[in-house]
């Protein structure tokens, strides 16, 4: 018997993760973190990022917001790379980031900013020069 709703958070979580970052979380799931990456890959993945009403660009600009005004820090870059899989330039990333300022707070973005400029050069993707 399939399990749709987890095999499709799957696919979803390989496209716009990647697939390395996905078989390390797995790799490193214990029994004590089965339930959790169970849970995130059926409700994030699987109910939420596979609706139709927003595309992938979409949620990752919302994703990059509120992971910013949360202020979890540890989740940006790897939404930062999914942004990019998701088509957003660097550009629109630090629009992102600074709209976020006006709204979360200048630290919380200040700390999103310093995170995206890391991620982006690591992925060799180009960011504007100092004017």
């Amino acid at each position: 018997m399939s399990d749709e709703g987890y095999e499709a958070g799957m696919t979803v979580r390989r496209e716009v993760l990647g697939d390395a970052h996905v078989d390390r979380a797995i790799a490193g799931t214990t029994e004590f973190t089965r339930k959790f990456q169970d849970y995130i890959t059926r409700a994030a993945w699987g109910s939420i990022w596979t609706r139709e009403g927003l595309d992938r660009r979409t949620r990752s600009c919302i994703t990059l917001a509120v992971l910013t005004a949360l202020h979890c820090e540890n989740e940006i870059a790897m939404h930062v790379k999914a942004a990019i899989t998701n088509g957003l330039t660097p550009d629109e990333i630090g629009e992102v980031l600074l709209h976020t300022a006006v709204y979360a707070g200048v630290p919380a973005a200040n700390a999103a900013f310093a995170i995206a400029q890391r991620t982006l050069a690591e992925l060799g993707e180009p960011t504007a020069q100092p004017q």
